[in-house]
């Protein structure tokens, strides 16, 4: 026996992983991922199998700075879509959230669903809150019935757990019904409808003790100039004018006059930090969520006909092909000396025949100058339908209805996205370029590997998206968009091609507006309903002042930017659900019926399709498609059956019928009508 001792063998210690910290975003699947630095990422995956499809090189090096970290099913624990969290990485470009640092929200709209042994069984609207709550019962929450509509708070979530435990916090009513489900939808992201007291109060003795005498004396008096507003038949806070008169020198002169709500809203009042925290005018489809109480917006602040007004004005001007020979921005006082709606002034403009119709042919005439102007520099000349609803007074959808676009939104759009231009100029040569010192609405390019997919997409109809760079421009899209004008295929390509771009959002830091191929943008010309425009009119008159914004206040409004930004995404969320939801309540009473449908879009499921007079967006499943089995070809934009080879394409027309409604869920289901 060998007297040598056994060899001792060291243990190597695996050296324990970093914990990261990120805000993760879940999908209704229960996975999620964490983006790592600000580059874009890859576009979600539809299932949790298919979220592992990355690189082979990404699994090899894990996680690099600007990448994104899938976290798989079974590893978020509790982690809900928009919580902070920390984490750590598993595998590859796997990672597995460790804790919960800060919830996004707590409060959650929910549906009742059952009952066991003394509590409540909830369900969250919200897909991505991937299971039920469960709520112990109290005499409050003893008469709910099944399928009512709740807001439940999210109290306890041990790991061990599957289902958290909850508090109920308010009965909304049950669900189906139109105020209830409206409800929902406000409480589901927030929202608050109404103001306090204490709003109201401040908002009152604004009206009552402001001196309109005194002011209108520091002021440049449009008065005596022709003015007038053109908005929807509905509006109330009518926020811009345009006026218009010959100067002595044949020039043109037109004033795009802003309801100057800067004057009103003390910098730090109550108001003020009310509007900054709302950001937004939400517009519902059957009510308004105003920024500022309605004594303000749709009164005080709103350019009503006769009636001595205070805004803060651009005015320019211009030779008959609107080239701007000079330009001016202050604070004004006006007159309106009429209200038109966008369907008077344009029978106006096509008949020649009404008050004021010299006027508004001329702005008109300029409008379309300035519109030629803007697509020869290679603005994106897309044009998206409007939904519009007809409701009884119980909020019963009687007609659903594609909202026709007439030249009078293009005449006031026109000049209102030069005030937003020629103010975003002004300053930035007043600022020497300097980032940081002004309020932009900024457009980022479309990322390369959405374009890709639209090229390829493209192609697809015998098309070619040309272009001389590493991808195209505005003018190059522009260009292939006239040559597709007219053909069966222009809308789903258009559509395609909006769907690449990035969101416009609020920014200190400019870097131009893709879209309109401007290199300076803003938002002056909506501070009834918008509070980026209230930040950008207090900085003109800073700098018109010849002084400098503070450094705090520059490093407020940039997260001011960013809220707003937020804000504005979660309006528009708000507002498409509602038009879901009363699309869904619409065809409820067209069951069975044959309509004329473009299919929208393609899943492994089914495909949706989108019904023209309506807008109304609904799935036809597979399963459901007689006569052969569908097979979803991912690459070629299409479904094909394996029998038959009947192809159905991305941007087809079919006639669909419906075959259910969910105005609960906001979803449609639609057949193929065969006959």
């Amino acid at each position: 026996m060998s007297s040598r001792s056994p060899k001792t063998v060291k243990k190597h210690s695996q050296k324990p992983k970093k914990p990261l910290t990120g805000v993760i975003r879940v999908t209704a699947g229960a996975f999620g991922f964490i983006d790592q630095g600000r580059r874009p990422t890859p576009t979600k995956p539809s299932s949790a199998k298919s979220a592992k499809g990355f690189s082979k090189t990404q699994r090899k090096s894990g996680p690099k700075k600007n990448e994104t970290v899938f976290i798989p099913p079974g590893a978020l624990n509790t982690a809900l879509d928009g919580d902070e969290v920390e984490y750590v990485m598993t595998r590859g470009d796997n990672g597995e959230v460790l804790r919960v640092l800060k919830r996004a929200r707590t409060e959650f709209v929910s549906q009742v669903t059952g009952r066991e042994n003394g509590f409540l069984i909830v369900k969250p609207d919200n897909p991505k809150f991937y299971t039920d709550l469960v709520i112990e019962e109290t005499a409050e929450t003893a008469a709910l019935s099944i399928g009512a509509k709740i807001v439940a708070r999210l109290k306890l979530w041990p790991k061990s757990t599957l289902r958290p435990g909850g508090d109920f916090i308010k009965n909304l009513g049950q669900s189906g019904e139109h105020e209830t489900e409206m409800q929902a939808i406000i409480q589901d992201r927030g929202l608050i409808e109404g103001f306090s007291v204490e709003l109201e109060t401040e908002a009152q003795k604004i009206a009552q003790e402001h001196n309109l005498d005194a002011e209108i004396k520091k002021r440049k008096d449009f008065r005596e100039v022709t003015t007038f507003t053109i908005d929807p038949l509905a509006a109330k806070d009518f926020d811009d004018a345009l006026s218009i008169r010959q100067t002595a020198d044949g020039l043109w002169e037109v004033g795009i006059h802003i309801a100057d709500v800067s004057h009103y809203l003390t910098p730090g009042s109550l108001l003020d930090l009310e509007a900054q925290k709302r950001a937004t005018s939400i517009y519902l489809v059957d009510r308004t969520i105003p920024m500022l109480p309605k004594i303000l917006s749709d009164d005080l602040c709103s350019l009503v006909p006769h009636e001595n007004r205070l805004t803060f004005s651009a005015v320019f001007e211009m030779d008959d092909k609107a080239n701007i020979k000079s330009e001016w921005f202050g604070r004004t006082v006006i007159k309106s000396d009429r209200r038109f709606t966008y369907e008077e002034a344009h029978k106006i403009i096509e008949t020649n025949q009404g008050e004021y119709a010299a006027e508004l042919r001329k702005l008109d005439s300029l409008a379309k100058e300035l519109d030629r102007q803007k697509i020869s520099a290679g603005a994106l000349a897309f044009e998206e339908d409007e939904v519009s609803f007809e409701i009884d007074a119980l909020g019963k959808p009687l007609n659903v209805f594609k909202r026709e676009r007439l030249g009078t939104h293009k005449l006031v759009e026109d000049f209102m996205l030069l005030a937003n231009k020629k103010v975003a100029e002004y300053v930035s040569r007043l600022a020497k370029n300097q980032n940081g010192v002004f309020v932009y609405r900024v457009h980022d390019a479309p990322d390369p590997d959405k374009l890709d997919g639209v090229r390829r997409f493209i192609n697809l109809f015998g098309h070619k998206l040309t272009h001389k760079g590493s991808r195209p421009g505005p003018q190059e899209i522009n260009n292939f968009l006239k040559k597709i004008a007219g053909q069966p295929e222009e809308s789903v390509i258009t559509r395609e091609i909006i769907r690449s771009m990035s969101r416009a959002v609020y920014s200190t830091k400019n870097i131009g507006h893709f879209g309109l191929a401007f290199a300076h943008y803003t938002h002056f010309t909506s501070p009834i309903r918008r509070y980026p425009d209230v930040m950008v009119h207090r900085l003109l008159d800073t700098y018109l002042k010849g002084q400098s914004p503070a450094k705090d206040l520059l490093l407020r409004y940039d997260k001011l930017c960013d809220h707003s930004s937020s804000m504005e995404k979660l309006a528009t969320d708000a507002e498409r659900e509602s038009v879901k939801y009363k699309q869904a309540e619409y065809l409820e009473n067209h069951l069975g019926e044959v309509f004329d449908g473009v299919i929208s879009s393609l899943t492994k499921w089914g495909m949706y399709v989108e019904e023209l007079s309506t807008g109304a967006e609904g799935l036809i499943r597979y399963r459901e498609m007689a006569g052969d089995r569908f097979i979803f070809e991912e690459k070629k934009f299409q479904v094909r059956g394996e029998k038959t080879n009947q192809i159905y394409r991305l941007g087809g027309l079919v006639k669909i019928k419906v075959a259910k409604t969910d105005r609960v869920t906001k979803t449609i289901d639609f057949t193929l009508d065969t006959d």
